[in-house]
C-alpha cells in the first residue's frame, strides 16, 4: 500500500475504533507519515502514529498493533493540553506534529482551528528557542538523575535517552521532526545541510559510537534479535513501551535497524539497538527472570563495545556529556540564527 492508503486505514481505525473510547475528543496524525510522499510505498519498517485527544486519563498506552495489515501506534494525550496554543507551541514533540498534522477527527471543532494557529506561529523564533530550551533542560535533568539503586539495564536506559535527546536540539532548531528511533540519521542530514559535520561527530561521541565497527553493530543486532524474540514471547506485565516488543513490531526494530546497517548508517542504528535491549531486559527481569540472567551477558557484551562495563562508566559518560551541553547549546543558537525558515522578527514586534 502507498502512504495515502495507509492514512486511509488510520482514519478508518479512528472512525470505527478510536472514536468509540470514553472521553474521545479527536485524533490526528504524527511522526514520519506527515512528510512521507503520499504515493510512495509505505515502508514495512515504519508505523503510523495516531494521537488521540481525550478527557480520560489512560493508564495504559495502546502502543503498536496491527489493523487491516497496517502497523499503528496510538498515543493518548490529555484534552487540556489543547486548550491554549502557547502550551503546544512550547512543546517540542507535540508542537512539531500538531503544526504539520492531518486532523482525523475533531468532535468539538476545536482542533482544526487550533492547528491552523499553531502552524502559523510554529516558525517564530521565540517559540523555536522555547522548544530548544525544553530539549536542553530535558537532557540535563535526565543525565543528572540516573537512578543509582536501579538494576544496571535500567540505568543504561536512564543514561541513553537523555544523551540521545541532544540530537533533538538540532532537529528542533531546524524545524524538523524530533523523531525517536531514527534521530541520528535525521540529525546527520540536518547538520550536513548547515555545514556542521563536526557537531554531528561530537553527538556520536557522547553516545560513544564514533569509532564502532560495522561488524560489531551487525553482531549486536543478531544478539538483540534473539533476546527480542524471548521478551516478546514472555511479556505479560504491561509497560509503557510494551507495544514496541511484540512480534508485529519486530520489522521496525530488527528489519529497520538492518536497513540502516545495510546503508552504512550502522553508527546511527546503535542507539535503538541499545534502547531495545534495555526494554527487553526490563520485560524479562519482571516476567522471566531466569531468561533475563541468561541473556544479560550478551547485553553486557554489546555495551562493552562502546566502553560501558560498569555503573561508574555510565556516570562518567553522563558527566562528560553534561560538560558539553553549553557547546551544543551554542551550536544550536548558531543554527537557529542561520536557519532562513525561522521568522526572526518576534511575534508582536
Amino acid at each position: 500500500m502507498n502512504t495515502q492508503e495507509a492514512i486511509g486505514i488510520a482514519r478508518d481505525w479512528v472512525r470505527h475504533v478510536g472514536s468509540q473510547q470514553s472521553g474521545f475528543k479527536g485524533a490526528y496524525l504524527a511522526g514520519s507519515v506527515l512528510t512521507y510522499p503520499r504515493l510512495a510505498l509505505w515502508p514495512l519498517s515504519s508505523d503510523i502514529d495516531i494521537i488521540i485527544v481525550s478527557t480520560n486519563k489512560q493508564d495504559k498506552k495502546l502502543g503498536k498493533f496491527l489493523y487491516k495489515g497496517l502497523l499503528l501506534e496510538v498515543t493518548t494525550l490529555d484534552y487540556t493540553l489543547f486548550l491554549h496554543k502557547e502550551t503546544i507551541l512550547a512543546d517540542y514533540h507535540v508542537g512539531y506534529s500538531f503544526a504539520h498534522t492531518i486532523v482525523l477527527n475533531d468532535v468539538d471543532d476545536v482542533l482544526v482551528p487550533l492547528q491552523k494557529e499553531v502552524a502559523r506561529e510554529f516558525y517564530h523564533i521565540e517559540w523555536v528557542y522555547c522548544r530548544c530550551e525544553q530539549v536542553k533542560e530535558k537532557s540535563i535533568a535526565g543525565l543528572t538523575a540516573i537512578p543509582t539503586s536501579a538494576p544496571f539495564h535500567e540505568q543504561v536506559m536512564s543514561w541513553l535517552f537523555p544523551t540521545g535527546v541532544l540530537a533533538h536540539l538540532f532537529l528542533t532548531a531546524a524545524l524538523e521532526n524530533p523523531t525517536v528511533r531514527k534521530r541520528y540519521t535525521a540529525v546527520q542530514a540536518v547538520l550536513k545541510r548547515f555545514n556542521m559535520d563536526d557537531v554531528y561527530e561530537a553527538l556520536l561521541k557522547q553516545l560513544r559510537v564514533e569509532s564502532i565497527a560495522k561488524s560489531t553493530v551487525q553482531s549486536s543486532l543478531e544478539l538483540l534479535e534473539e533476546t527480542f524474540a524471548l521478551a516478546a514471547e514472555q511479556a505479560k506485565t504491561p509497560f509503557f513501551f510494551s507495544g514496541d516488543i511484540t512480534p508485529s513490531a519486530k520489522p521496525i526494530v530488527v528489519e529497520g535497524s538492518q536497513s540502516l546497517i545495510d546503508k552504512n548508517q550502522y553508527r546511527e542504528s546503535f542507539f535503538w539497538i541499545i534502547a531495545t535491549f534495555c526494554r527487553c531486559h526490563i520485560i524479562l527481569a519482571t516476567d522471566a527472570p531466569h531468561l533475563h540472567e541468561e541473556r544479560l551477558p550478551y547485553f553486557k557484551q554489546v555495551l562493552s563495545s562502546i566502553g560501558i562495563t560498569t555503573e561508574d562508566d555510565l556516570y562518567s559518560a553522563a558527566f562528560k556529556t553534561l560538560s558539553t551541553v553549553d557547546y551544543f547549546w551554542d551550536c544550536t543558537r548558531a543554527l537557529i540564527e542561520n536557519n532562513p525558515d525561522i521568522i526572526k522578527k518576534k511575534h508582536g514586534d
